[in-house]
């Protein structure tokens, strides 16, 4: 016997068609959903397809085609190219490396963290055009809403990463459990702090109340001492609207000055460098400083035991996996996850050189 590895034969439409004793015509409605067929013809052949475990030649359609998917992606524009936003956008063009053979295109509209108008504009500019799914981070609730109820009055499936809207009628959601990424953080401070201390939540957000990723992480923050029985600890929300300037450090002051039994802060997203930044610079040292992701700016605050935990989210995975569902739906004809969360990880300075953020052979397009 010779150790060679034989192709494997690839099962045609012809063949299901002389097995099940019809047309090729016939097949082909079968598998493309279109032209009438008899229900009893249809089984039959459903049954050949499964027993011969046929798989249609996905590149060979695509080129005998000729047509392109076009796909959208709505995100937050960054600033820098080691910010937060450009990390989802890695891992799209890491998928799109993978699939563009199949004819696929892949258009980005991004808009300003701080304007939902701006959010506004580039969703109806988006819409204008001819797009087959949507890959969008739905930053301001209200305005995502108002623009997800077009592109469900249009069928465009579309796809969400980093937060999540769960009354809509959604492909999938990729991305961390935002309740759960609060509760966690409430868990590392509570187990952080002094029993009889003050817990101060930070929000760096404009329109606080229409940002629903950071509402979560509170809720969950809060209903972490809810669920264990309450607690001696005092919890104290503010939110600082004016994140472009050293403003904030005057605000951060004012609390601390306040309620002098602060020690322990949480910051709901990755912004939490800036009251490490104002802790160094004042050279207090014994608040606890819980944030999230892996930017520059945090990286650095860890390694100088400014922050004490990083929860880290893998974006680059949720725009990977947001492109790979489309194609998947759009191309493959493939039922997809409703929700797919992607894992919470926490990182000290102890593992920080050691936290591979992503790796694509993990997340193949099978």
């Amino acid at each position: 016997m010779q150790n060679v590895i034989k192709p494997i034969k690839r099962i045609r439409i012809k063949d299901i068609a002389e097995k099940a004793n019809v047309s090729i015509g016939t097949v082909d409605r079968v598998l493309h959903k279109r032209g009438e067929v008899s229900k009893a013809t249809k089984e039959k052949i459903m049954k050949i397809i499964e027993e011969l475990d046929y798989h249609p030649n996905i590149l060979a359609s695509a080129l005998a085609s000729k047509r392109t998917h076009s796909l959208a992606v709505l995100i937050p524009d960054s600033s820098a190219d080691e910010a937060y936003w450009n990390k989802p956008l890695n891992g799209m063009r890491r998928a799109y490396d993978e699939i563009q053979q199949y004819g696929i295109a892949i258009k980005i509209y991004k808009f300003a963290q701080d304007d939902a108008n701006s959010f506004v504009g580039k969703a109806n500019e988006l819409i204008k055009n001819d797009h087959d799914g949507v890959v969008l981070a739905p930053f301001f609730s209200r305005e995502a809403k108002a623009f997800i109820k077009e592109l469900e009055s249009k069928k465009i499936p579309f796809v969400f990463i980093d937060s999540n809207i769960k009354e809509s009628k959604k492909l999938s959601y990729i991305g961390q459990n935002s309740f759960q990424s609060g509760t966690l953080a409430a868990k590392l401070l509570d187990f952080s702090v002094p029993a009889a201390s003050t817990i101060l939540i930070i929000h760096f957000a404009t329109e606080m109340d229409n940002q629903n990723h950071l509402v979560q992480r509170e809720k969950g923050f809060y209903n972490y001492f809810k669920q264990n029985g309450g607690t001696s600890k005092k919890i104290i929300t503010i939110e600082i609207n004016d994140t472009s300037s050293k403003t904030y450090f005057a605000q951060i002051e004012k609390e601390l000055k306040k309620d002098q039994n602060i020690q322990g802060i949480f910051v709901t997203n990755s912004q939490v460098y800036k009251v490490a930044e104002y802790l160094e610079k004042r050279k207090i040292k014994n608040i606890r400083l819980v944030g999230h992701d892996l930017i520059p700016g945090n990286k650095e605050s860890v390694r100088k035991n400014l922050v004490d935990f990083l929860i880290c989210q893998r974006p680059e995975e949720q725009g990977y996996q947001a492109i790979n569902t489309l194609f998947q739906y759009i191309i493959l004809k493939k039922e997809v996850s409703l929700e797919n969360y992607t894992s919470i990880d926490i990182l000290t300075k102890e593992n920080l050189d050691f936290y591979q953020e992503f790796n694509t052979n993990n997340y193949g397009t099978n």
